[in-house]
């Protein structure tokens, strides 16, 4: 069971070869005072795990909970809330390196396991103008930090440290390692062994 409404994740899971159905966990995903961006998705992958999984019988199905979002200067960077926020957003990643952080949280059995994979990105300089033209596309809008590198804001990208599935919402390595730990069968492990 997936624990999200993410097209992204549910994609990247899927290419796993995971029979999984969608669950989105309904949470507040506020940011605490003085939480880091990695306590942040760490504590947003568990809560959505835990949401779905007190729904469903003890045993009968593993959830997955995952929360992506975007670090620079310290400050978390969310979906942006509307064009003026989306404009600072790109403005201030324009030319510099920002970390993008997931949280995944496989919750199995009553037993709760969990891991935080970030990933560096570098931005090319932006103009105001191409900001702009990228809000006016539909691509931004429920994204962390205001882009997605796997459409038309992987333009923006001129290098990357670490997982590219990560800077997507589900960092595959990690995510295989969590379902195959807990006897999740993808399309990697063979029912003959």
């Amino acid at each position: 069971m997936l624990a999200s409404a993410s097209p992204r994740r549910r994609a990247l899971l899927a290419q796993l070869g995971v029979q999984f159905c969608c669950e989105p966990a309904d949470i507040d995903e506020s940011c605490l005072r003085s939480e880091s961006a990695a306590d942040y998705v760490r504590r947003l992958a568990e809560a959505k795990a835990t949401a779905i999984a007190t729904q469903l019988p003890l045993g009968k199905y593993a959830v997955l909970g995952a929360d992506t979002a975007v670090e620079i200067d310290g400050d978390i960077l969310g979906k942006p809330r509307n064009y003026s926020d989306g404009l600072a957003t790109l403005q201030r990643l324009s030319g510099r390196h920002h970390e993008v952080l997931s949280g995944i949280c496989l919750q199995s059995d009553g037993e709760l396991e969990t891991c935080v994979v970030s990933t560096t990105v570098h931005f090319v300089e932006l103009s105001r103008r191409v900001c702009s033209a990228y809000l006016a596309t539909d691509e931004p809008w429920d994204k962390a930090g205001a882009y997605a590198i796997q459409g038309l804001g992987g333009a923006f990208v001129s290098t990357i440290h670490g997982s590219y599935s990560n800077v997507v919402g589900l960092p595959l390595a990690e995510t295989w390692a969590l379902l195959v730990g807990h006897g999740v069968m993808t399309a990697l492990e063979s029912s003959d062994e």
